[in-house]
């Protein structure tokens, strides 16, 4: 023990010194950029100094040319040329004699011999007696405070204590996949707080937090298990549909007046898990195909529904309907929709399908398949046309029953 006391002690002051002179390099290194600017403060006092000299020797080079012309008009013998002289150069003088007052630049130095700077060092001063040794090593584990912790339809909260006695300077969150699946980072702060939101419907997601200082970071916290909603609850996003569109005040309804169709998107995706909503028709008094259905985000706001292909859409008039994307109609289907009337979305990415479903009955035979990646509700209308979004609902008795 003796030995390895001398051998650590020895690396450690070793460290110490290195240290010292990194922050004496650091020291001489400011204290050259200091003094370069104290030089380039004196050559633009000089300078200033300069073009000041060249202004007065100008304004001297320009009065003595004038004192000699007045000397030589003086020589003049001719009484009336004199006279008619002498009165221009009386003029001429006494404007130059104001001129020369009034130029007070002229008259004292533009700029001080002193430098109007005072090195502020108190607070590197304050740093350099405060230098000394702590004992830090990595924090312990965060305490997770279940009361605190909550899951609201796709979103969670995860909320923690810091660990007793340990120099923290930040916390790093991680959340598994929410099917037991590898943990990845969420969040990396000092907040002992934190929501994630965009997470899968009906999901145990686990989580753990661990701290971290210069030194390191800590241990894990325990695990929390939270459940996302088993059932999706969501609304339009105006931010997500295309223009032209009217939102009611809780953003469940949407109307349009234009005759174009535009694309209205629910607020939230969907990668996985079966999910089902429905639009009931509030007003249909023409001869429109509204579109209802599924898309990307990146859709194309400004056409029907369906059009291009990262859209999967039922348009349906009074009689009749048909499948459609990437612009590609199919599987058409008697049966239509009045004011009154319920359209129902069966999307079932277990399987990586979609179904519809006109007033609670199933519509023709499974629209798509192979349905793989993130998709958002949506519907397309145009004039006199108004749906209203229902969400949160059970699933149709007959997907229940199976």
């Amino acid at each position: 023990m003796t030995e390895k006391i001398g051998e650590h002690c020895a690396e450690f002051e070793q460290l110490v010194i290195h240290e010292c002179d990194l922050l004496m390099s650091a020291l001489e290194a400011r204290k050259q950029e200091l003094v370069e600017f104290v030089k380039q403060q004196k050559d633009s006092k000089v300078r200033s100094l300069k073009e000041q000299v060249t202004a007065c020797t100008a304004k001297l080079q320009h009065t003595t040319a004038l004192m000699q012309f007045c000397i030589e008009a003086l020589k003049e013998n001719d009484s009336a040329a004199f006279l008619q002289i002498g009165t221009m150069l009386i003029s001429r003088v006494a404007n130059e004699d104001m001129i020369w007052y009034q130029d007070h630049n002229l008259a004292s130095p533009r700029v001080s011999p002193y430098c109007d700077l005072t090195l502020d060092h108190k607070p590197v001063q304050r740093a350099i007696d405060q230098l000394n040794f702590i004992q830090m090593k990595p924090p312990n584990a965060p305490i997770i405070i279940p009361e605190e912790c909550s899951a609201e339809n796709n979103s969670v909260t995860i909320a923690w204590q810091p660990p007793q006695t340990s120099y923290i300077e930040g916390y790093i969150l991680e959340l598994d996949d929410g099917n037991g699946g590898e943990f990845r980072e969420v969040y990396c702060g000092k907040e002992t707080i934190c929501t994630v939101d965009g997470l899968h419907f009906h999901s145990m997601y686990n989580a753990r937090v661990k701290a971290f200082n210069s030194t390191g970071e800590g241990e894990y916290s325990e695990l929390i298990g939270l459940q996302t909603a088993e059932v999706a609850w969501f609304t339009f996003d105006p931010c997500l549909s295309g223009p032209d569109l009217a939102f009611s005040e809780d953003n469940c309804t949407v109307t349009c007046e234009g005759y174009e169709h535009r694309v209205a998107l629910g607020s939230v995706g969907f990668s996985r898990g079966i999910h089902y909503w429905e639009f009931s028709i509030d007003r249909y008094d023409t001869d429109t195909d509204p579109s209802f259905g599924i898309a990307r985000i990146d859709s194309a706001k400004d056409q029907m529904l369906g059009k291009d292909e990262k859209g999967w859409s039922m348009y349906i008039d009074r009689q009749r309907s048909w499948f459609v994307h990437a612009n590609t109609h199919d599987q058409r289907c008697e049966g239509g929709i009045t004011t009154g009337s319920t359209v129902g979305v069966l999307l079932d990415l277990d399987r990586h399908q979609v179904s519809f479903y006109v007033n609670e009955e199933p519509h023709g035979p499974i629209a798509f398949h192979n349905l793989y990646g993130v998709f958002y509700p949506a519907v397309s209308v145009n004039r006199g046309v108004t749906v209203t979004l229902h969400t949160a609902l059970d699933l149709p008795s007959d997907i229940e029953d199976t």
